[in-house]
């Protein structure tokens, strides 16, 4: 028998989700108070939750053995002072087309006009402006893990030329071309679209510099749906404000809340979503937990293992 505790936002959904997959052999214990959870349920050896609430119980868990973390993030469990005698995974596969949907929306709205339609259409004012088109056009992936991929993917549908930055990998097929290391403003040079969706790590701060942002296409446009710190935002507002780029779609920030006086409310060309770009829907998590979970009962490796060191 295993026990599991749950701690996330919406714990009697995760619950019933759980139960409704029939997981031999588990019992749950949800909550959303990490106090309640310990209480309850420190001898669990599993935890399902969001690491904000998972990272305050970590200390009061003699007998954990697993972590299956609700986000894709795993920041919060990489502090050195936190414990690391326990597996620790985390979501991937499921961000994918919610990605897309996000980006997308965003490119074709650019490429389509719609803002400017509205304006018109506000001014009651026959404007002929004609739209652009996603066809040709070249897009850059900082980052083409699972979630990358998929945009890559979304990308060759809309007739895209799509060029990816990573480490060092080169899985995805449809990617035209890789770049690495110290290639960052021939990756960049000439991209229309530049889409960051990094993880977290000290090798990935602000790789998205002013080098990279300078060597973009005249009118390109930048979206950071990945981590906030994946960008420098000076060298941002600095390439928006003299317009050798278009426009900039930012859902993540170095601080969360973005401040009400941060300059980046009031530099023209850009759009702030809140951190809303991909969200975690409980069943896509439970999904991914009650795999784990077969594996794990079975003594089987977990997917989505996250090495402390590497940081994903």
């Amino acid at each position: 028998m295993h026990q599991a505790l749950i701690l996330t936002k919406y714990p009697d959904e995760y619950a019933r989700l759980i139960h409704e997959a029939t997981l031999p052999g588990l019992t749950t214990i949800a909550t959303s108070e990490v106090a309640d959870g310990v209480a309850r349920g420190g001898d669990s050896g599993i935890v399902l939750g969001d690491p904000a609430r998972v990272v305050q119980a970590l200390p009061h868990l003699p007998r954990l053995q697993w972590v299956q973390l609700s986000w894709a993030g795993v920041e919060p469990m990489l502090d050195p002072a936190l414990r690391r005698d326990y597996i620790l995974t985390n979501v991937r596969g499921v961000f994918g087309p919610l990605m897309s949907e996000f980006v997308f929306g965003y490119l074709l709205a650019h490429e389509r006009k719609i803002r400017l339609r509205d304006e018109a259409q506000r001014a009651g004012r026959w404007d002929t402006t004609l739209p652009g088109t996603l066809g040709g056009r070249t897009m850059g992936l900082v980052g083409v893990g699972s979630i990358g991929a998929h945009l890559a993917s979304t990308a060759k549908h809309f007739g895209m030329t799509v060029r990816g930055y990573t480490r060092s990998s080169e899985n995805c097929p449809h990617v035209d071309r890789y770049f690495h290391g110290p290639d960052a403003v021939a990756f960049a040079r000439g991209v229309n679209y530049l889409v960051a969706v990094l993880p977290h790590t000290t090798a990935t701060r602000r790789i998205v510099d002013a080098g990279m942002l300078n060597a973009l296409s005249p009118g390109a446009v930048v979206v950071n749906a990945g981590r906030g710190d994946t960008l420098d935002t000076g060298a941002l507002v600095k390439a928006l404000t003299e317009k050798p780029l278009a426009a900039a779609v930012l859902d993540v920030f170095e601080q969360e809340p973005l401040p009400a006086d941060h300059v980046l409310w009031r530099t023209p060309g850009v759009s702030i979503t809140c951190h809303t770009a991909a969200p975690s829907f409980p069943a896509d998590i439970v999904s991914v937990f009650a795999e784990n979970y077969r594996r794990f009962a079975r003594g089987e490796p977990l997917q989505y293992r996250v090495d402390f060191d590497r940081g994903y």
